[in-house]
């Protein structure tokens, strides 16, 4: 594959409660979008098409048909080519994915790339059951309160009876991710405060949620865009050349990979069971697609990752199908520190969906422009030293779809 080069990008404040201020999920998409125009210093009528990527904005603000929004943000954008791309808790991912295939097909030069939601403005047992469709209704969701909770805690469990599971590895996780978004000034969390106790079985501290899963296990429901523009090397040495810079300090992905497995989580357990290999094979074979076709060995060559953690489960089991410990192994890492931020392979410097948020439509994105602020030395506080090479990795629902990427500079 040809390098897509990111040419810049900006994303909101995700602590913020657009709701609250009388925002609506235009305001929320066109100051995204306002934002990596001037952080790029692109012009409006330089993009040549848009890609957004939301899962539920029909659920919580009536709304779709959203490429609409982008001719109501500046004239140059009406009659703008647009799509939108739905993977659930992958949407931004899918539709990065649609805009690279856009541009090596030669269609376009440079697109314009959003992840969106507002999900702060309905109660929480709404948000939960507006959430809970990219599960098979009427199937998986009878009878769970919380849908996903309740859902990822059915993956602890199984994880536990193969190869034991302890909530002090969760825990660290937690730790670890709200700990890295204090340094971010995006992240929902940054101004939290916590004990020792936030990470225990203290119910009053650290509440039960759902079986495995207590409140610091759990990402949060969150506003909140992410904005990208990718380029053709053709495009991108244009607009290097116009701003007098070198091609070379523009950040590319070079990989992905991208499996959609059975969407019933129990028919995807039992596939696996009485095996020795890994819970998700089909994460595991998104993450080596992406490192194939960046032609990367496997962990050794990345210097960081943003991975998907809604839970802390979700971002343990990661550790494995990355490929840094065996299946069954992830604690290893967790207690040697290798995910640490000053560990030997930093996961979630940024501070995850658990410490920065997790606007769901938006993640995806937000994951590649970390990862692009990384690799060009540009992420301030979350600054992993020395990065040059990183991963994503973005699932939507129970392991079902299956997105990573690799960044480079």
């Amino acid at each position: 594959m040809a390098d897509t080069y990111i040419l810049g990008g900006a994303q909101s404040d995700f602590a913020r409660n657009w709701h609250r201020e009388e925002r609506t999920l235009f305001d929320l998409f066109s100051g995204a979008v306002t934002q990596a125009l001037a952080a790029a210093d692109i012009e409006p009528s330089d993009i040549e098409v848009g890609h957004v990527g939301n899962f539920v904005a029909e659920r919580f603000a009536d709304q779709g048909l959203l490429g609409g929004f982008f001719g109501h943000i500046h004239p140059d954008l009406a009659g703008l080519p647009t799509s939108r791309h739905e993977g659930a808790c992958a949407s931004g991912s899918l539709a990065i994915m649609a805009a690279m295939a856009d541009l090596e097909a030669g269609r376009y030069g440079l697109a314009c790339v959003v992840g969106v939601e507002l999900m702060r403005n309905v109660p929480g047992q709404l948000a939960a059951d507006h959430l809970g469709t990219a599960a098979w209704a009427g199937r998986e969701t009878e009878g769970r309160t919380y849908v996903w909770p309740s859902m990822f805690s059915d993956i602890a469990t199984e994880y536990d009876q193969r190869y034991g599971l302890k909530r002090e590895h969760l825990s660290a996780i937690a730790r670890k991710n709200f700990a890295n978004a204090k340094a971010n000034p995006n992240a929902q969390t940054r101004g939290w405060s916590f004990t020792d106790e936030s990470f225990t079985d203290n119910d009053e501290a650290n509440p039960l949620i759902e079986g495995w899963m207590r409140r610091q296990d759990c990402a949060q429901v969150t506003d909140g865009a992410a904005c990208l523009f990718l380029a053709t090397p053709e495009r991108a040495k244009a607009y290097t050349d116009q701003k007098g810079i070198a091609l070379e300090s523009l950040p590319r992905i070079t990989g992905w990979g991208h499996r959609t497995s059975p969407m019933l989580l129990d028919d995807k357990l039992a596939g696996t069971r009485g095996q020795d290999g890994y819970m998700f094979p089909w994460t595991r074979r998104a993450i080596t697609d992406a490192y194939a076709r960046a032609g990367l060995s496997g962990p050794e060559a990345l210097d960081g990752i943003e991975t998907h953690d809604c839970f802390t489960i979700t971002e343990y089991s990661a550790i494995e199908h990355f490929g840094i410990t065996a299946p069954g192994e992830a604690w290893k890492a967790i207690e040697e520190g290798v995910t640490e931020k000053t560990g030997r392979l930093p996961m979630n410097a940024s501070g995850g969906l658990i410490g920065l948020g997790h606007p769901v439509g938006a993640t995806g994105v937000r994951m590649v422009l970390d990862c692009a602020r990384q690799v060009t030395g540009q992420a301030g506080d979350m600054q992993i030293d020395g990065a040059k090479t990183m991963a994503t990795y973005n699932v939507g629902g129970a392991a079902t779809a299956n997105c990573s990427f690799i960044v480079a500079a």
